[in-house]
This record gives C-alpha cells, structure tokens and sequence, in this order.
C-alpha cells in the first residue's frame, strides 16, 4: 500500500514538473489569456470586473518599465531573479518590528511568476513555488520577456490589470503614450492598487510618485553614461 502511494506520489510530482516546465515555456511565446488572480478578484467582485487587454512591450511607453524598476525593484537588470541583500534588510526589519506590517523583497521575477502561476496568500508551500517558477521564468524567459507579461498581468487599480487596461482606466489613453509622471504614478500604487489610485493620488502617493521619478532621472543618467 505504502509503496503504491510512493508511485501514485512520483507520478503527480513527474506530472507537475513537465506541465509547469511546457506552460513556462509556452508563456514565453504566447500572450498571458488570464492569471489566477485575474479570476480571483473577479470572483469576488459583484460586478465580476476584468478589464485587461495584452499588448507587446513595444507597444507600451519605455516610462513605465524604468518606473517600476525604480519603484520595485531597481536590480532587476543584473539580479537572477533574487535580491539576496533586499531579502536579508526585510528579514532584519520584520525581526524588529514583529507584529506590525510584515515588509516584503519580491523582485519583478518573483511578483511576475507569482501572479501568473500562483494564487494570493502567505504559505509556505506558496513562497515555494513561488521561488521555483520564479527560477524558471528566469531560466528560461529574457529579461524583456518578464518585463513585458509583468506590465501585461500586474493589477493596477479594482479589476484593471495590465498597462494597456490601466492607461485607458486612469488617463484615457493608450500605454504607448504614457508620459514620465503618468508612468510614475502608476508604479507609485503597486502595492495595493485596490487602496490607492493613479489618478487620484493621495498626498502619500504623490510623495512616492515624485521619488520614483528621480529615481528615472538617475536611470537615464546611467544609460546616458553607458553610451
């Protein structure tokens, strides 16, 4: 009996190892249809909300991937999908500071492979797998190619997600012409895109926004110098 169960057990583990290795694969062709979370919120929503439209990368302004790299994650480039000394900082501040907001290190990776794959919650069964398809993705996927699902599947306010979805909903335009302070904006409310709004920012918003882009100053003044 034992040793059926050991079988039945490999068999589910083989099985999940080969549809998560083709779907990583496939995702890195193809546009995302719909995420778990996607139809998460809808479900819980009592207008069953989804407002999301999958553009390519080249049709979306270069503002918002500098933006949230200077918003979320500003290793991005040269990491491998873990921001070990990020990591090592949140650990030290959540020890101190125990009971209260429990402060995250999710890179780009981890927050793309979590929203594509994975489900909301704080397992540890979940973090796991959520490190394990984030290790694929970045085996696997280019760089621009994480960039392009994560600006397509991320939630940017109650049932809009993606950038095409989020121009249109908070600036009634396309992602294309996104300027510098519209990009900021919408990688300011990444946190919790159901409290804050883009395009109605709060006075702690505005602040965040007005810090993310010197941070895009200092990119472009770096790419400027890598010329």
């Amino acid at each position: 009996m034992i040793r059926k169960i050991g079988k039945i057990l490999l068999r589910a583990l083989a099985a999940f190892f080969i549809l998560s290795i083709l779907s990583t694969l496939l995702f890195r062709f193809i546009p995302v249809p719909v995420t778990p979370l996607m139809l998460i919120r809808a479900m819980e929503r009592e207008d069953g909300r989804m407002d999301y439209e999958w553009v390519p990368i080249e049709a979306i302004s270069k503002q918002l991937p500098k933006a949230v790299i200077a918003a979320e994650d500003q290793k991005f480039e040269s990491h491998n999908g873990f921001d070990l000394e990020a990591i090592e900082k949140a650990m030290r501040y959540n020890e101190k500071h125990k009971g209260k907001r429990v402060k995250g290190a999710s890179t780009i990776s981890q927050q793309t492979a979590k929203n594509l794959f994975l489900w909301p919650g704080r397992s540890w069964i979940r973090k796991g797998l959520e490190v394990y398809f984030t290790f694929l993705i970045e085996l696997l996927w280019s760089k621009e190619r994480i960039m392009e699902v994560y600006l397509n599947i991320i939630e940017f306010g109650p049932g809009v997600y993606g950038a095409e979805a989020a121009a249109h909903y908070h600036f009634d335009k396309t992602a294309q012409k996104l300027n510098k302070r519209e990009a900021a904006s919408l990688a300011a409310v990444l946190p919790n895109p159901i409290r804050w709004s883009a395009s109605k920012p709060t006075s702690y918003i505005q602040r965040k926004r007005n810090r993310i882009m010197i941070f895009m100053d200092r990119i472009d003044r770096q790419e400027k110098n890598a010329e």
